[in-house]
């Protein structure tokens, strides 16, 4: 270990600190150009996008700005690819709202404070792997899983729009399939047309405009274009009035009950918060009584805040699936009626309208009701502020494996993108030092309030097209969410939220690749299969997405150590070549006095036993054998079951009159043999340099005597071979 540590530290050179020092030499004012045009066009395409992404996440639109501002600029500073736009994803989004379900109300503040604080999580994660050059952890997902988990993940954030689209509100279910129904359900009663026209045009603009020419920015022109139609039609119609508009007495009450039973959630929430600080003191004070006590009152709070929390939605929903219609006496009093049930004598205003309602109480004196779309609404003006986030014990815990996975997921999408661009640039990508920088992005833009970012598919394709020449690019991209978030928010209040649900649909459509599956399946039947399973496991087991990846890299696992433990084991024969090839695969006769085995894999103790077995199998079908020469240039690795289970054979093979060998030995393996002495159990004059040397010095002893005239390891012979042989 402190070999490692100093092995660390040594490699810390100054490129590896500050690895942008590399871009100053040759940096020419064309090359700014370049950088300036790459970053600002690379921005017109981040300030939406992520707006939209951080309501994909659960938290106000805004904060997708706040993701947007410092790491897009520390990645690109920290990281080894020039290119590579970070910033907030669809995919690691979705994962961060459910990782965060759990713990706190959707966008209240202390889902907010996890958000920001798995942000510091995954950076932390990151960063240390890759500070101990441990950027192979990644490995344990394979391009069939990832592959999988995408097209799921996918078809789950784009359909998990559609209630945006349509313009109605749904509680998320235990499941996303219910999520899904309830959302149908709610469509099917009441679908508000406006909304569902502006998604549709906003669509028909990036569709379209994407179409004629990648370097128009289509997803700004449709939200300029969406965004005016709005403020000039008044799209977002609203207004409050108090409870006792409602001309309906049982809506009232509903109301009422409703106000009842949420406002008591916080309290709950912060009485829990204090049973979690007793338990933490608990446990440090060593108190195991306290601690009983406190995790018994905890799981009883948390079985009363279930009840609660259904109620209250129970309530919720009756609440939205209320349509009204507004009325206006004759003394120009406004009342709210049930729809269908307006006094004829009143004078009809708007069409129908709904009462907006959340998690949090209604307010009895100012109940807002709306008749028009929703839309982005007030952005605070200016930087976020700047504050370490507060570290919980109990979240820290919960939101553990969420962030290990969010990481390497985040990560394996960033450094998949940069090995792309690489290839077209010519540039070297250094995995650790990308995961250093993805880690300093996610951990420094914590501090100004950020939740976790990974590397953007769309917006590298853009940076990379846009003529970006270094990672200048990403931090004139940031600079310019800075200035936005200092003088253009007020503009974007009547952007529509439906022109954000079809800018993700359209981002994540180019996630959903079909053909991926087909690829896996022609390189390995059991990689098709890892990846059509996890697909589906990710959508059954949807929102909790970890366990679709869990699935698929423990299918993963299983599948490398079957394969492990069963290698590739084969016999040689001369093939046409007058190489030695599988006799079995290329239909070529063997010898019948000498068995050329090849072992392919290392000789451990998970397949030791095999090779015993497979030379014992070989012994027992080969009546006339005489020799068994090991081809060993497969097996890189020896270890201690290994070692003993070759001696064994040999003892075995040996002890029925059957001689053996090895060939091609690797120089590990054969310090193995050396130090265990088997080297001298085998005779040195039985370890041959390659295989051609092995089979001449055993050739001839072994066939005197013998009735083959035409060997099948000296001269080519197929099994349809009945002639004379076709080489020497």
């Amino acid at each position: 270990m402190v070999q490692r540590l100093s092995s660390t530290f040594r490699n810390l050179t100054p490129n590896r600190l500050l690895p942008f020092l590399e871009w100053m030499p040759g940096y020419r004012t064309h090359h700014f150009k370049g950088d300036l045009f790459a970053g600002l066009t690379v921005a017109l395409v981040l300030v939406p996008q992520s707006m939209a992404y951080a309501q994909l996440a659960g938290l106000p639109a805004y904060y997708g700005l706040y993701a947007a501002f410092l790491p897009p600029a520390v990645a690109a500073l920290f990281g080894s690819s020039r290119q590579l736009a970070t910033g907030p994803v669809a995919v690691v989004s979705l994962m961060t709202a459910v990782a965060l379900q759990p713990l706190a109300t959707t966008g209240s503040q202390a889902y907010i404070g996890y958000a920001v604080m798995l942000a510091l999580m995954v950076g932390l994660f990151q960063f240390g792997l890759g500070l101990f050059r441990l950027g192979l952890v990644v490995n344990f997902l394979s391009h069939p899983v990832v592959g999988g988990f995408t097209n799921a993940a996918a078809i789950i954030i784009a359909t998990g729009q559609l209630s945006k689209l349509f313009g109605v509100n749904v509680d998320s279910g235990e499941r996303h399939y219910q999520t899904l129904i309830q959302m149908v359900k709610a469509a099917l009663h009441f679908i508000h047309w406006p909304t569902l026209m502006m998604g549709g045009f906003a669509f028909a603009i990036m569709l379209i405009l994407k179409k004629i020419s990648l370097r128009i920015p289509n997803v700004l022109v449709a939200v300029v274009t969406t965004t005016l139609i709005s403020w000039a039609t008044g799209f977002d119609q609203r207004t409050t009035m108090p409870l006792e508009a409602v001309d309906d007495a049982d809506v009232r009450a509903l109301i009422v009950q409703f106000n009842a039973e949420t406002v008591q959630l916080p309290i709950m929430e912060d009485r829990r918060t204090q049973i979690n600080a007793t338990l933490k003191q608990a446990a440090l004070d060593g108190h195991p009584l306290v601690a009983i006590d406190s995790r018994h009152d905890l799981e009883v709070l948390n079985y009363q805040m279930t009840l609660k929390a259904r109620q209250a939605a129970d309530y919720r929903q009756q609440i939205r699936h209320l349509l009204f219609e507004a009325g206006r006496m004759k003394n120009g009093e406004i009342r709210f009626y049930t729809q269908g049930n307006r006094a004829m004598d009143t004078e009809k205003m708007g069409t129908i309208w709904r009462l907006r309602v959340g998690n949090a109480p209604l307010d009895a004196s100012a109940l807002l009701f709306s008749s028009g779309g929703e839309v982005v609404g007030d952005i605070p003006r200016g930087l976020p502020d700047f504050s370490f986030p507060e570290i919980d014990g109990h979240g820290a815990m919960t939101l553990m494996p969420s962030a290990a996975i969010i990481a390497l997921l985040g990560f394996m999408e960033a450094i998949s993108i940069a090995k792309a661009m690489a290839a077209k640039t010519g540039q070297r990508i250094d995995p650790n030092q990308e995961l250093m920088g993805q880690g300093l992005a996610n951990m420094i833009g914590s501090v100004a309030q950020s939740y976790p970012v990974a590397g953007s598919f769309s917006r590298s394709a853009v940076n990379l097209q846009s003529g970006a020449v270094s990672g200048l690019s990403s931090v004139i991209a940031s600079l310019a969410v800075v200035a936005t978030l200092f003088f253009f928010t007020p503009l974007l209040y009547h952007l529509p939220q439906s022109v954000l649900a079809a800018i993700i649909m359209v981002a994540v459509a180019g996630l959903i690749n079909a053909r991926g599956f087909i690829h896996a399946w022609r390189a390995q039947w059991y990689d098709g299969a890892i990846s059509v399973i996890t697909f589906g496991c990710t959508l059954a087991f949807a929102p909790h997405l970890d366990r679709g990846i869990l699935v698929g890299v423990g299918l993963s696992l299983c599948v490398f150590l079957y394969r492990s433990m069963r290698p590739h084991v084969v016999d040689l024969s001369l093939g046409l070549d007058k190489a030695l090839h599988d006799a079995v695969t290329h239909g070529l006769k063997e010898c019948r006095y000498i068995d050329v085995v090849r072992f392919d894999g290392p000789l451990f103790f998970a397949n030791a036993s095999y090779l015993e077995d497979q030379i014992r199998h070989r012994r027992k079908m080969k009546k006339e054998l005489k020799h068994i020469i090991i081809a060993s240039q497969s097996i890189n690795d020896l270890d201690a079951s290994g070692q003993e289970s070759l001696s064994l054979t040999v003892d075995r093979v040996r002890s029925a009159g059957i001689d053996i060998s090895l060939s091609s030995v690797h120089e590990p393996v054969m310090q193995v043999l050396r130090r265990t002495h088997l080297l001298y159990k085998i005779g040195e004059d039985h370890i041959y340099p390659t295989m051609k040397q092995a089979i001449r010095a055993i050739h001839k002893q072994t066939h005197k005597g013998g009735s083959e005239k035409n060997c099948p390891l000296t001269s080519v012979r197929t099994l349809s071979t009945h002639s004379e042989p076709k080489g020497g």
